[in-house]
C-alpha cells in the first residue's frame, strides 16, 4: 500500500502565526513537535501523516487518527514511523518506509506499508 501527500510549508507558518504551537498539538504529539524544529519539517510530518493514512486506504479517520501514528528520526536524521497496535494488527503489517522532502515551498511525503490485509478486507 502505497500513499503520498503535499503540504505548502507556508500553511504551516500561518497556522503557527495565529495559533502557536497549539496548531501542531493538533496532529503532532509533545516529541513530534520537539523533533520538527523548522516549518518544513513541521509540514512535511503533517505531509507523513497524511501519506500514512492515504497508504492504509482510510485517511485520517475514526479509524485512523493523527496520533495513531507516530513520527521518528533516525541516527542519520532519516524518519520512519510507527503505527498504534490496532492498525498493526488490523492490516497485520509486516513493514513500513517513509521519505519526506522539501522544496521550492512544498514538502511532500510517501508512505509505503506492507501487510497480509487490504483496506478492501477489512472496511467493506
Amino acid at each position: 500500500m502505497i500513499g503520498i501527500d503535499l503540504v505548502e510549508i507556508e500553511r504551516i507558518t500561518k497556522l503557527k502565526e495565529r495559533f502557536g504551537d497549539k496548531a501542531l498539538a493538533k496532529f503532532l504529539a509533545p516529541d513530534e513537535i520537539a523533533l520538527a524544529k523548522s516549518d518544513a519539517t513541521a509540514a512535511g510530518f503533517y505531509a507523513a501523516k497524511e501519506a500514512v493514512s492515504k497508504a492504509l486506504g482510510i485517511g485520517i479517520s475514526a479509524q485512523c487518527g493523527f496520533m495513531d501514528i507516530k513520527l521518528y528520526k533516525d541516527a542519520k536524521n532519516a524518519p520512519y514511523f510507527t503505527l498504534s497496535r490496532h492498525l498493526i494488527e488490523a492490516y497485520a503489517i509486516t513493514d513500513l518506509a517513509l521519505s519526506i522532502t522539501h522544496d521550492n515551498g512544498f514538502a511532500i511525503a510517501v508512505a509505503v506499508i506492507e501487510g497480509t490485509k487490504s483496506t478492501r478486507q477489512l472496511w467493506h
